[in-house]
């Protein structure tokens, strides 16, 4: 969402502080510090509604394409299956989703809204508007394009430097030990 104006006051002291702080830092430390606080700003609006973060994530998946099996979302979320399985479990018995099978096949399960967790996505999508919203201030139109631009350029870039190492047989191991 383009906004033609936003306030663009100068830092408040404190805040200048940060610029102090901060100033030397690597991108990607300051980019894992920003998605840090973009999910805790969110967070903050989501628990009023009683739905976490972790949640978050796979409504907004399945209110885009529902039918999606516990390896799609697991895909998709960039989670592990043992994840996806507690989390889907939480949002069953809160009667958010209903996971059934399909063509005779027993194993895949296909996860699906029920209407509350269609419901959800009217009350919901606006908090994350104004999460990011409250993280933008002081950006115009043109930052906020420019900057989406190079977010989507490092992105494609890391994406390259990941699939050259694969190439060479690398693999990124797993966060949570053991072994690839």
């Amino acid at each position: 969402m383009n906004r033609a104006v936003r306030d663009t006051t100068p830092p408040e002291a404190g805040e200048k502080d940060l610029f102090e702080l901060y100033g030397d830092e690597r991108i990607a430390h300051l980019t894992r510090l920003c998605a840090r606080g973009f999910n805790r700003s969110l967070t903050l609006r989501l628990a009023e509604h009683g739905v976490s973060f972790g949640q978050w994530v796979f409504l907004r998946i399945l209110w885009k394409e529902q039918g999606l099996t516990q390896r799609e979302l697991s895909e998709r979320a960039n989670l592990t299956q043992p994840t996806v399985h507690t989390a889907l479990g939480k949002l069953e018995q809160q009667g958010i989703v209903i996971r059934r099978t399909e063509d005779g096949n027993k194993r895949k399960q296909h996860v699906y809204l029920t209407d509350a967790g269609k419901a959800l996505q009217a009350v919901l999508e606006p908090l994350a508007v104004e999460a990011n919203e409250a993280a933008l201030q002081g950006l115009d139109a043109d930052d906020e394009d420019g900057l989406r631009r190079l977010l989507i350029l490092i992105l494609q870039n890391l994406a390259t430097d990941e699939a050259e190492a694969e190439a060479r047989g690398q693999r990124v191991p797993p966060t949570r030990g053991g072994t690839v």
